[in-house]
Order: structure tokens, then sequence, then C-alpha cells
């Protein structure tokens, strides 16, 4: 996997993290970051108390946003791959205080 693509450090870092199952994923966060998947509001927490290290993208295929969208192939456990966006918002503290995910076209 290329993360050379995610230009935001912050982001790849996170990106990395998530991926290799590595709960410093959290601290990239704020305390209680909001959360939507396919624009529902969800937990953060509970979603990647389940979802950190089981899921991953398996292609980064388009990054934008100044690095902090990310689009790719994913692998999403029993749901299966498709592509996805994750779309970190960074507050002025350099933390995400926001994390969309969804279904990308």
């Amino acid at each position: 996997m290329d993360y050379n693509k995610i230009t935001n450090e912050t982001v790849k870092k996170a990106v990395e993290a998530l991926e290799n199952g590595d709960k410093s994923w959290y601290s990239y966060f704020t305390e209680n970051p909001t959360m939507t998947d396919d624009g529902n509001k969800v937990d953060f927490k509970s979603f990647f108390a389940k979802a950190l290290g089981e899921e991953k993208f398996l292609s980064i295929d388009k990054v934008e946003n100044d690095g902090k969208d990310v689009y790719g192939n994913f692998k999403a456990g029993k749901w299966g791959t498709f592509k996805v966006f994750f779309k970190f918002h960074q507050n002025t503290e350099g933390k995400f205080d926001r994390l969309d995910i969804g279904q990308a076209n």
C-alpha cells in the first residue's frame, strides 16, 4: 500500500494506525469526534472498537482537500469490498474533530 499519496501527514499516520490495528489511531482525534457513516451519525469509539485493524484500504485512488479527503478501494470486513471516502476534519490544534466515511461513486 502506498500511503505517500496522502499528502496530509496527520491523515497519513492515522490511516496507517487504523490499518495496523494500532490504538494510537484514537490519539489523532479529539475526545468525542463527530462521525458519520453514509450520512448517518454513529458513535466513533464503538465503530472503531470493531473496525480497528479489521477494515482497511486496499488502494488509495484519489486524495483531495489538502490531503484530508481519501478515496479508495476498501475491505470492510463482512460487508465486502467497495469504493469509499474518508473525510477528516482537522481543528486548529491539528486533531480531527469529525470523520465522515461512506461509499464513493
